[in-house]
């Protein structure tokens, strides 16, 4: 499998297309301003190529904030794109669309990825594919896409979710989970008046949940949506913590980015050195894999802040990529296999 990417920083796609030839999939991100004219252009320039898209910021080694970038995959993969429509109140009605291109692509073993752009319901889109996903052995990873919308094959939808198939002809995938997190010892929250809608959270140990996450950390109520980014609470699930950011303080509550239901078992959690952690997620790709074709990822908005002021965005990104071509983008929700995640590194490896 090769992976190509492309990038203009004002916007050009032409120039960011300089350098790709013979595609089998196409993936996108760009501005909300060059949105459409970006989706067009780039099915006139590869038509019938496989592609989906997004309002995002892209990535190699340096992030491309303002501009577009296109990755390419070729040689060696069999691709389908397509999209689930109407998300927000079906996500299963158009399900029939992916399980027709699982059909044509024969997933094997192992050896093929799901790589998906949502434009919001996140959770209930990852819990409506897990069956198929389990079923076909499919890797999954995948982002929330800004602006509410997302392309796929030339089209733009505004509630949809766009989707490609990548199954590697030559070896394996596999999808890998970054987390830059650690739960504080001694911390066990339960949560309860909990709003499944809102993502809010009434209370922690019976206590004010506002109230009770200000002590722990020791910041104020005007803090609380920057002090999230060090210290986020984590959702307890077996050995796994999902990432749960805070998004503001919510009268005596709070609202939250991912959902945490009545009876919920939560922590506070610590930031780790991001370096050390890329140096961990070097080693175990370097360990399942002898050889890496490439790496397709995305890194949550909040990690692109921290990663900023610690002056570490380019050094974390050059670390990944010093395994293989590195490719991404900076999401606004994270998906993992059957999971909707936040403030994580979500990405899928190709032998």
């Amino acid at each position: 499998m090769k992976m190509m990417f492309g990038t203009s920083a004002g916007g050009n796609l032409a120039e960011a297309l300089r350098g790709i030839s013979s595609p089998r999939l196409l993936i996108m991100t760009t501005t909300p301003e060059l949105f459409e004219k970006h989706v067009s252009e780039l099915e006139k320039a590869f038509p019938g190529v496989p592609s989906i898209g997004c309002i995002a910021m892209g990535y190699s080694k340096t992030v491309t904030e303002k501009g577009v970038t296109v990755t390419a995959f070729s040689e060696g993969v069999t691709a389908a794109a397509g999209i689930l429509e109407d998300v927000s109140k079906n996500p299963a009605k158009y399900i029939g669309r992916l399980q027709e291109d699982l059909k044509r692509i024969k997933p094997g073993n192992g050896n093929t990825a799901l790589i998906d752009f949502c434009s919001g319901n996140d959770a209930a889109v990852m819990n409506t594919l897990e069956l198929l996903r389990e079923k076909n052995k499919l890797e999954l990873m995948g982002a929330t896409g800004d602006g509410g919308k997302v392309s796929a094959n030339g089209r733009i939808y505004e509630d949809g979710m766009a989707y490609a198939l990548v199954k590697n002809d030559r070896g394996r995938v596999k999808a890998y989970k970054e987390n830059i997190y650690v739960p504080r010892e001694g911390v066990r929250l339960l949560a309860s008046r909990t709003d499944k809608k809102r993502y809010y959270i009434g209370e922690l140990n019976g206590k004010s949940a506002k109230q009770v996450y200000m002590d722990l950390t020791g910041t104020t109520e005007k803090g609380i949506s920057s002090q999230t980014m060090v210290n986020p609470l984590g959702k307890l699930a077996g050995e796994d913590i999902c990432i749960v950011s805070i998004k503001e303080a919510d009268g005596s509550g709070l609202t939250c980015f991912r959902q945490v239901n009545d009876s919920d078992i939560l922590t506070l959690l610590e930031m780790r050195d991001p370096m050390e952690v890329a140096e961990s997620t070097v080693d175990a790709i370097r360990s399942d894999f002898g050889k890496v074709s490439g790496i397709y990822s995305v890194n949550c908005l909040f990690r692109y802040i921290i990663f900023t002021d610690r002056k570490e965005l380019d050094p974390y990104l050059g670390r990944i990529a010093s395994v293989a071509t590195s490719c991404g983008l900076i999401g606004y929700g994270e998906h993992y296999n059957g999971q909707f995640v936040n403030q994580t590194m979500t990405c899928v490896v190709f032998e």
